[in-house]
């Protein structure tokens, strides 16, 4: 008997909450309406798919500096040294801040290179301008 009142009960509180409010509609403006352009037709043009092409040029960092010199030794990944004469940047936390000349000699994973301009420290990354 409880358990009949008390779902009774629970039916006409949920019904009573659902029937309560209700909102009412803006009432019609007599004001004129202002007209919307016409769009065209056609469908916008799909835009294109997205491209990414990965940067194969070699990234390197400082590992000596000679600045009495202006020489640094730079390493690079193995088979990813880059061709003598080849001008390189330095940056330093994303910023450039030197510029080098791969001279040579190589042994390995180091090359050696003049610094042409600006200053380098050791583990500046060095990559193409």
């Amino acid at each position: 008997m409880r358990v009949l009142l008390l779902v009774i009960l629970s039916g006409v509180l949920a019904l009573s909450g659902c029937v309560g409010r209700r909102e009412k509609a803006p009432p019609p403006s007599d004001a004129p309406r202002a007209e919307t352009p016409a769009t065209s037709a056609e469908p916008a043009a799909p835009n294109p798919p997205l491209i990414v092409t990965p940067d194969a040029a070699p990234v390197g960092k400082v590992a000596l500096v000679n600045v009495p010199a202006r020489h640094v030794v730079l390493t690079f990944p193995l088979q990813k040294l880059p061709p003598v004469g080849q001008r390189l940047a330095l940056y330093r936390h994303g910023v450039a801040v030197g510029q080098v000349k791969v001279s040579g000699p190589q042994r390995e994973d180091n090359i050696v290179a003049d610094l042409i301009a600006g200053e380098a420290e050791v583990g500046d990354e060095v990559r193409s301008p």
